[in-house]
């Protein structure tokens, strides 16, 4: 053993993201001043590198991105997902994975979605993995518990304050706290209130205020209706619990798939504000580091529009719709127009002679809103419509994001975050048009942009033939407490008259944003009371999140950054945007790049100071990890 000056560094969630500053921490140890190293506390309750993936989940649940494009390894330094499922012997058997070791099966595929417990497996071996491989300045030690309120200490540093009632004391902070779980709204104590009151008069009654973990949806009865509140990821987890969770089986395949049920599930009817459908991926034709190369939307573009804007106005806000939105939509309508020529044996056309015609923009236009126009005269002609826009929409998925002018345009928003971000982030946008982009052309790019993988709507139509999933509702529907009949009810007004489906559960089926005013974590609640951090607001407007600065630095109540702490990930969710992709494997990552900064930071201060840290005792690369109760 040897005497060192040791810094403290705790890792407040040991998700993803936690996983990122440990492995960045691990890469820059060189970094550290002469006789100094780090004691590094992780507080998370579960295994390292989960977070929202835990391997206890049901595997039917599955990843939404393609296995070989999925890695947590920066400059390919590691295995990507698909690389280390293979080499731990996983073999595929009729969608169902098995680490078998042996021939039997088949091959892990590079463009395969993966179930998301296997996902927990793969991030809990990247960080076994990071800790074996730390160099001996660096010490883990992980605490089993969940942080409840944080201290700042006279002078710098922070107190941890854990559940169990642990003080763990820090020089360094990083907060890394994913996903959170909404304080109950008005409207959820209302249905919650409704089904204490009738529960006698009907015992299926349930309100579920979020589906996660999905063990909580099994309280609903077998036979029972259930209005599921969503179309998106989410949704789809839930059907999948209630049908194949159900012991359900589908067989056959693509547009022949059938639904066998077990007699188990409930029938469960779909809607949302809109009721539309979310687009499936397109085949991938473009491998596994292809993307889509922007010629209209790109961050140079997003940056001269910045400069005029302070020229002409001396504020280089924008406005989504009118200064943004013109080039995302000539990019969609170039990538259209380009899939459209080379379906004709065409060459593609130069981007200095495209315009954006006309018919490009009445193409771009159906995509984002495809009820443009239309009006239903009852639930039925809905339904009729519906049903074709998931199989057109298939048909176009099965030709490719390259061949398909649909995918082809829709993955241009897919290419091109970091364009988006570069408009939108740290107040880009004015406040009134940032409201805007949130309320109205997020929900509309995660539809056409970001759904599910071909075989979760081809078995959406699977179950509908079934008869086991149908809509509740159409375009406005809303959700009605029938009193008398001691159930929810769906209600949509058509010409034909009000329409109206009944539902004994109640499952609200999408993840709550982060409004830290909102968010039920003691630890939130106290980070605010004690003013060490505050609501991110872009002027009147608060998309959510806390307040940062661009290096990461949680803002505090009096607007000055924290200058040794650091936020990453969901929780900065409105100061910057689109946090919770994973990186992607062989191409640059917002994701890493969030991780080194911080760490980078922490780094430069900790050779800036000049009064080193108190001496402790430190264990070296014997026993370099350490798991407390």
């Amino acid at each position: 053993m040897t005497d060192r000056q040791v810094r403290r560094v705790v890792i407040v969630g040991m998700g993803p993201r936690g996983l990122s500053i440990l492995r960045r921490l691990s890469e820059l140890a060189d970094q550290l001043p002469d006789g100094c190293a780090l004691d590094v506390h992780l507080v998370d309750p579960g295994d390292g590198g989960q977070g929202a993936h835990p391997v206890r989940q049901p595997a039917h649940l599955l990843t939404n991105t393609l296995a070989g494009q999925v890695t947590l390894f920066s400059e390919g330094r590691g295995p990507s997902f698909t690389e280390w499922a293979r080499s731990e012997g996983y073999r595929e058997f009729a969608a169902a994975y098995y680490p078998t070791g042996s021939d039997a099966g088949g091959a892990v595929g590079e463009h395969a979605y993966l179930p998301r417990q296997l996902l927990g497996s793969y991030l809990s071996w990247v960080f076994d993995e990071t800790v074996r491989s730390l160099p001996s300045r660096v010490r883990v030690v992980h605490h089993r518990d969940r942080a409840v309120d944080i201290e700042t200490r006279p002078g710098a540093g922070f107190a941890v304050h854990l559940a169990k009632g642990f003080v763990l004391d820090g020089d360094y902070l990083f907060l890394a706290t994913g996903h959170c779980e909404r304080v109950p709204t008005q409207e959820d104590r209302a249905y919650g209130e409704f089904v204490r009151e009738n529960a006698r008069r009907n015992p299926r009654l349930v309100h579920c205020p979020g589906p996660y973990p999905v063990e909580r949806l099994q309280e609903i009865a077998p036979g029972s209706s259930v209005a599921v509140q969503g179309f998106g990821l989410t949704a789809h987890d839930v059907i999948s619990e209630l049908t194949v969770g159900r012991g359900g089986r589908f067989h056959g395949d693509g547009a022949e798939l059938a639904y066998r049920p077990s007699g188990r599930e409930p029938r469960i009817l779909l809607f949302s504000r809109q009721c539309l459908p979310f687009a499936a991926r397109g085949v991938n034709e473009k491998g596994l580091t292809g993307q889509h190369r922007a010629r209209f939307f790109t961050k140079e573009a997003v940056r001269g529009l910045k400069e005029q804007a302070v020229r002409e106005r001396g504020n280089p806000q924008l406005d989504f719709e009118d200064e943004v939105l013109p080039l995302l939509l000539k990019e969609m309508g170039y990538a259209h127009r380009n899939a459209e020529r080379a379906a004709d044996g065409r060459l593609p056309l130069p981007a200095e002679e495209y315009l954006f015609a006309p018919e490009d923009r009445r193409a771009i236009e159906e995509i984002l809103d495809p009820l443009r126009g239309r009006e239903f005269a009852n639930q039925d002609a809905f339904t009729a419509f519906f049903v074709d826009q998931v199989e057109r929409d298939l048909e176009q998925a099965g030709r490719g994001n390259l061949t398909s002018p649909v995918k082809a345009a829709t993955d241009v928003i897919r290419d091109t975050r970091a364009s988006l971000r570069e408009a939108v982030e740290f107040a880009g946008l004015t406040p009134a048009s940032h409201r805007t982009f949130h309320g109205r052309y997020v929900a509309v790019m995660n539809r056409i942009s970001f759904g599910p993988p071909r075989h979760r709507n081809h078995q959406l139509l699977a179950l509908l033939r079934a008869g086991v999933v149908d809509l509740a509702g159409g375009p406005g529907c809303r959700v009605d407490l029938d009193r008398a009949a001691a159930r929810f009810a769906v209600r949509t007004d058509y010409p034909d008259g009000t329409q109206t489906r009944h539902a004994d559960a109640l499952v609200v089926a999408r993840l709550d944003s982060f409004h830290p005013e909102h968010d039920r974590s003691p630890l939130t609640a106290n980070l605010l009371a004690r003013g060490v951090v505050r609501p991110y607001a872009n002027g009147s407007f608060k998309p959510g999140g806390i307040d940062i600065d661009e290096r990461g630095r949680p803002v505090t109540v009096t607007g000055e950054p924290l200058r040794t702490a650091w936020a990453v990930g969901y929780p900065v969710e409105g100061p910057r945007f689109y946090t919770h992709a994973l990186p992607r494997h062989g191409m640059p990552s917002q994701f890493i790049t969030d991780a080194d900064v911080s760490v980078r930071d922490m780094l430069a201060h900790v050779r800036d100071r000049n009064d080193l840290p108190r001496k402790e005792e430190h264990v070296g690369a014997d026993r370099k990890s350490v798991s407390l109760p």
